[in-house]
């Protein structure tokens, strides 16, 4: 368990970003900054991963990694894990937005086509 303590850190450092972001209201302008700062992040990161890949086994051997491609795939679970709490909020928000709409245009059809209505329309009768 004491064996490479740093990484085990981070991960789990990674993993409780990745709750918090589950849990977090993700409207506002400084939610999108964020988002865009760790997408650059992630991109330089990337590409200096990509040109220098000694450096990424340097990193590793620091935080307690044997292998670059090793700490290179802990990161990547990392962030996939980010990227799937991050569309299942998105997809629980538009279903909570669709059940709003479909409820609403229930209902609106329900008072147009209601027989009795006081002004006298009310569904056609053929």
């Amino acid at each position: 368990m004491l064996d490479q303590p740093l990484i085990k850190v981070i991960l789990l450092v990674g993993i409780v970003g990745v709750t918090v972001l589950l849990t977090r209201s993700t409207a506002g302008a400084r939610h999108q900054a964020v988002r865009r700062l760790l997408l650059v992040g992630f991109v330089l990161l990337a590409a200096m991963a990509i040109l220098f890949p000694p450096t990424l086994t340097t990193v590793a051997g620091w935080v307690g990694v044997g292998r670059g491609a090793d700490l290179l795939l802990y990161g990547l679970t990392i962030t996939f894990l980010g990227y799937v709490a991050a569309s299942y909020r998105r997809m629980r928000h538009l279903e909570q937005q669709n059940t709003v709409l479909a409820r609403h245009l229930a209902l609106s059809d329900a008072l147009r086509d209601a027989p009795g209505r006081a002004d006298g329309a009310g569904r056609e009768q053929g």
